[in-house]
């Protein structure tokens, strides 16, 4: 989706060990952290401009994705590394602590960012996390995200993503999985979607998250919940891990990317969860 900025955006890249990380900034005042994976920088970016009249925006693209290129090409994006990354960007700019907004498989990154860095934010909107380690189907799971991987990788592109959403329980038109993965595609997006499949998923979707650590943070955390999501795979994914750490979820306009769908009706949530 197209999108022309309607705040001043600084553009820049940070040197990490192991590659460059592309970040922007817009706005003034408290810094909100806006984290995909892989969703990049300018997916967020009319949610940032809206956000940006009253705070610090910093978008970015993850780890060897889109403009953030890595040394190694081949290396594995863990949660971890992504959440290092993100407190070097917070470090860096010296405007901590944060709130951050992750969705997705950046929402286990702002999670993996609070066990490990705990005082560089103050809080946590983990939006749709999709880990499957809370679940009593998780070996299921762990085999099927496999198998869908390995189907990818064979070249069996819409094989995987009718695997991948079925999994996920995202129900689409007849004939839109072929329409949009099957004909000629943006190489981008085609080199993105490669690395998400070869070397981001597995690690997001397995990840281990560590209770002990997340319970301690569970007063600054926020599971948030699209309400167009109910019975699908972060639906469940989401409420399993607020029930572990004794919290209640939150419910967001949308679905699981409602705040790229309709920003303006996404961001007044956003903002009571940040207050």
């Amino acid at each position: 989706m197209s999108h022309a900025p309607t705040a001043p955006v600084t553009v820049s890249t940070l040197t990490v060990p192991d590659g460059r990380l592309h970040y922007e900034v817009r706005g003034s005042g408290p810094l909100v952290v806006l984290a995909g994976a892989p969703m990049d920088a300018a997916a967020f970016a009319p949610l940032a401009d809206l956000l940006a009249t009253d705070h610090t925006v910093i978008t970015t693209d993850p780890r060897g994705i889109h403009r953030s290129p890595l040394d190694d090409p081949d290396q594995d994006s863990t949660p971890e590394l992504r959440a290092d990354d993100l407190a070097r960007l917070i470090t860096h700019l010296d405007a901590g602590p944060a709130a951050v907004f992750g969705s997705s498989g950046g929402a286990v990154t702002a999670l993996a960012l609070v066990q490990s860095r705990p005082e560089l934010v103050h809080t946590i909107i983990a939006h749709e996390p999709p880990f499957y380690a809370l679940l009593d189907e998780r070996e299921r799971l762990a085999a099927q995200t496999e198998d869908l991987i390995a189907t990818y990788l064979s070249g069996d592109v819409t094989g995987a993503w009718t695997r991948f959403l079925d999994q996920a329980g995202i129900v689409l038109p007849d004939g839109a999985i072929e329409q949009w993965f099957g004909g000629e595609r943006d190489p981008q997006a085609v080199a993105d979607e490669r690395r998400w499949f070869a070397h981001e998923m597995l690690g997001t979707s397995g990840w281990q998250p560590d209770l002990g650590a997340l319970r301690a943070a569970a007063p600054r955390i926020v599971i948030g919940i699209g309400e167009e999501s109910a019975g699908q795979h972060c639906d469940r994914t989401s409420r399993a891990l607020a029930a572990a750490l004794g919290i209640e979820p939150v419910t967001f306009p949308g679905d699981h990317t409602g705040f790229v769908g309709d920003p303006e009706r996404f961001v007044p949530r956003l903002r009571s969860a940040l207050e």
